[in-house]
């Protein structure tokens, strides 16, 4: 509810030449300098401000708006960690991404010609969405395995690994940095892992990018050649496993937060199947 209340209190209406204005942050500021004259104005204003903003904050039309302007930051917030994502890419790969993205964008234009229904076509987008985020994810994989700054040895790994367990056994610290190391040693016992593997993960990534790309080439074919325009899966069952941590590096954090965004947004009937 406290997030209705901000909103309302700072909710602003556009005025030609001055453009938006806090209506209610001028108000309560107004009743706050009269009431240096009066105190009187400072009951009046804080009866005045309760009013409007409680009848906004519990305005259910008013919530939806507010709920919309949210989803509409965090959608812009998620859409800037993609861009980020791909601008880590080498120039090869992000080339490679761009024409992934524009069979996409043709598997579209093809449904809109067709005149699909909108849900359809809504419904096949996000999945397009999803299966545009495994294949950047895939990338961005390959990329941190290729990458020389990433190509940290499996003797320094150990090192560090064998210096925390070693730190563990010490009693005398406090729960939370135990956690914080424990947690560590799982990262880095992680990046040891892909690191003694790391021949084969790559050629999982290449294989699994080059299953996409050919299941994206049948959707551009399907959906020229069917009448009617099929319901798109995004689900692919890949051979790398990039679920765990560890591979992305400093791209972690953001890798996984776009993996549960994208995980919560995939339909009930992909989700059960």
């Amino acid at each position: 509810m406290w997030r209705y209340i901000k909103s309302a209190f700072f909710v602003g209406v556009d005025v030609p030449g001055l453009g938006r204005l806090p209506v209610n942050v001028l108000l309560a500021t107004g009743f706050g300098i009269l009431g240096f004259a009066d105190p009187g104005f400072w009951l009046a204003g804080a009866a005045v401000e309760s009013t409007i903003v409680a009848g906004l904050a519990f305005n259910p039309r008013f919530q939806k708006y507010v709920q919309a302007q949210q989803f509409q930051e965090a959608k812009g917030d998620d859409e800037d960690r993609r861009a980020a994502l791909e601008q880590t890419l080498e120039p090869e790969l992000r080339k490679r991404f761009s024409e992934f993205e524009a069979k996409c964008e043709k598997v579209l234009d093809v449904y809109g010609a067709q005149q699909a229904e909108g849900y359809v076509i809504d419904s096949n987008r996000d999945a397009l969405d999803r299966l545009k985020w495994t294949y950047l994810k895939l990338l961005v994989a390959r990329h941190h395995l290729t990458s020389a700054e990433n190509n940290v040895s499996e003797s320094s790994l150990e090192k560090k690994i064998k210096d925390l367990e070693s730190d563990l056994r010490e009693e005398d610290q406090p729960q939370s940095l135990r956690e914080s190391k424990s947690a560590t040693v799982a990262i880095l016992k992680k990046r040891l892992e892909n690191i003694q593997r790391k021949s084969q993960t790559l050629e999982e990534i290449d294989s699994d990018c080059m299953r996409m790309e050919a299941h994206l080439d049948l959707l551009v074919e399907n959906a020229t050649m069917q009448g009617k325009p099929p319901t798109i899966s995004s689900d692919i069952e890949l051979a790398s496993d990039l679920l765990g941590a560890g591979i992305f590096g400093d791209d972690e954090q953001a890798v996984t937060h776009l993996d549960r965004k994208y995980s919560s947004a995939k339909p009930q009937q992909e989700t059960s199947s």
